[in-house]
């Protein structure tokens, strides 16, 4: 996997924020089949992404194979302000994880 985790934004609007992310991983179900060796491919998707905000978990999620490829997350922080910062935290079947960051502006 590349090293380009995926996108996050993050905007503040009546002492609110707005989170929109992109998380790029392939979210394999395991029944696609390579084209050419015609071997399945094994599984391999995102299975828990936490979101926190200035280091405080604000959602948690369980996942599995049936996610998308590259899938896209937003949801809102009711109570927000310049200078907060976002994390969401990502842990595959593999055990790969990932880790993107923003600060509000």
């Amino acid at each position: 996997m590349s090293a380009d985790l995926g996108k996050i934004r993050a905007k503040l609007k009546d002492g609110a924020i707005l989170v929109k992310v992109i998380l790029n991983h392939p979210m394999e179900t395991g029944s696609r089949k390579d084209p050419a060796t015609g071997e399945l491919i094994p599984r391999h998707f995102i299975r828990e992404v936490v979101c926190e905000h200035n280091g405080k978990p604000v959602l948690a999620l369980d996942w599995g194979w049936g996610i998308s490829a590259n899938p896209f997350l937003s949801y809102v922080v009711k109570q927000g302000a310049t200078g907060d910062t976002l994390t969401v935290r990502w842990t595959d079947n593999q055990q790969m994880t990932g880790v993107l960051e923003t600060v509000v502006t």
